[in-house]
């Protein structure tokens, strides 16, 4: 068991993860046992992560999983998720992340599916995600190739969310919470572009407009 300052941090991180887990059902971004959030260690090349295959209903911060960034179990009885090798190799190259979310939200997971990014036409999107939602390239689970492809794609946007191809959604934000809400808002605007596509073409927003609407939100929207 981890003592010191990382024990309390870990202590801290096992009970917020396991609680914004429930931020994914509540928004309908999962189904049965799939997606996860992953929470960085601070001062540690650690993470806090979902149990693999364990129901949403079943999980407690006690069973929340300790691994380095390369998935081996530094704390906890059960498997971690399948995503964990991912999220570590996200946190080793992008400092600045502080939580990674995974899901297979329907919607978002259709535009992965044909390997088509998210156009920024909705405010919300310039709001949030500075542009497009970018899609990332097909990789296999199981090794760091799916976060590989995450930080390549990342690192040439603004966007916190990325489409794997074939795949699904992939979020980053400062702290795992921040993360989640790119989550629920990327399947947000995910819904709404395919709803506006039935009743005709939609219209991008332009560039100059994008960045006005990124620069207000990210820094004066909100209470400070």
């Amino acid at each position: 068991m981890t003592s010191g300052p990382i024990g309390a941090d870990i202590k801290r991180l096992r009970a917020e993860v396991c609680a914004l887990h429930a931020e994914l059902t509540r928004y309908g971004l999962v189904v049965w046992t799939a997606g996860n959030v992953s929470a960085r260690v601070p001062g540690a090349e650690l993470l806090v992560v979902k149990p693999s295959g364990v129901s949403y209903e079943a999980l407690t911060p006690e069973n929340m999983v300790v691994t380095d960034f390369d998935a081996n179990v530094v704390e906890g009885d059960l498997a971690p998720s399948s995503d964990s090798q991912a999220a570590g190799y996200v946190y080793r190259h992008m400092p600045e992340v502080g939580g990674v979310v995974h899901t297979h939200s329907t919607y978002a997971t259709s535009f992965a599916a044909r390997r088509e990014p998210i156009p920024c036409v909705l405010t919300m999107m310039a709001d949030e995600f500075g542009g497009d939602i970018p899609v990332g390239p097909f990789a296999l689970i199981g090794d760091d190739s799916i976060g590989r492809g995450i930080v390549e794609t990342l690192q040439r946007t603004r966007s916190s969310a990325v489409l794997m191809a074939n795949h699904g959604p992939f979020t980053v934000g400062r702290t795992p919470r921040a993360a989640v809400k790119s989550a629920a808002m990327c399947e947000e605007v995910a819904r709404t572009v395919h709803i506006a596509r039935q009743g005709g073409t939609t219209v991008p927003i332009p560039q100059s407009d994008i960045d006005s609407l990124y620069d207000r939100y990210q820094h004066t929207y909100g209470q400070r």
